[in-house]
């Protein structure tokens, strides 16, 4: 009975948000309502430390709201500033312009970036999942002509870089292997379709410190669906 009761007031509250959060806002003059606009996706994307959907905006903006042309305005707005919003991963985020990533990085300031060092060889095994997938060990194992270790595959599952696909339909049904939403993110890609390899890892800057090291910029470990590829 008390489940049930609890139950009943989380959805009636659930129905009070709904009613008083204004998200038409039809009182305010037209230029005013888009600036609340605005400032309310605004708000959303900095607070969230993912990529933020246009579904996720549409919640807190009118349902005739053009998202895109006001995520331009907002762009247009930070013109000049050291941080922009960029479409990445099926969503948008704040992130710093890179021509200041020396700066920060001489800093020594505690960022909100979660930092994963990847080896050479995880690097190469990273990019052959994301051009491959989905794709087994046994499969990787054949593409570099030696075994792809466990540890290797933990270690990218781990950084919430790769997650476990669907059932090969090979002798023995093993798992295989995509990318996550987040590995998108970590590389700044809006799709699959933007993938770099490793020449352009290295002119992109990520592949810093000890020669065997690739240093990558992750905020968050999350394990999700790209394009359709399933997590487990």
């Amino acid at each position: 009975m008390a489940d049930s009761s609890t139950g009943a007031r989380r959805r009636a509250g659930k129905r009070h948000d709904d009613r008083v959060f204004d998200r038409e806002l039809e009182d305010l003059p037209a230029a005013l309502r888009w600036r609340e606009w605005m400032m309310r996706v605004e708000a959303v994307i900095f607070a969230s430390a993912e990529p933020v959907t246009r579904e996720t905006l549409a919640r807190v903006v009118g349902k005739d709201c053009a998202i895109d042309l006001l995520v331009d305005d907002l762009r247009e707005e930070l013109v000049g500033r050291p941080y922009e919003l960029v479409s990445v991963a099926g969503g948008w985020q704040h992130r710093t312009r890179s021509v200041y990533a020396d700066t920060i990085r001489a800093s020594t300031v505690e960022t909100r970036s979660l930092a994963a060092t990847l080896s050479r060889q995880e690097a190469a095994v990273l990019m052959a999942i994301a051009t491959l997938q989905p794709v087994t060990r046994g499969e990787l194992s054949k593409t570099f002509g030696k075994e792809i270790s466990r540890d290797t595959i933990a270690s990218l599952r781990s950084a919430g870089l790769i997650a476990s696909g669907p059932r090969s339909p090979t002798h023995g049904a093993p798992y295989t292997y995509v990318t996550t939403r987040h590995f998108l993110s970590a590389f700044g890609m809006e799709t699959l379709q933007d993938l770099p390899d490793v020449e352009m890892l290295e002119d992109a800057g990520l592949m810093q410190g000890r020669e065997n090291d690739v240093a990558l910029p992750l905020d968050g470990v999350e394990e999700a669906d790209v394009d359709g590829a399933s997590s487990e």
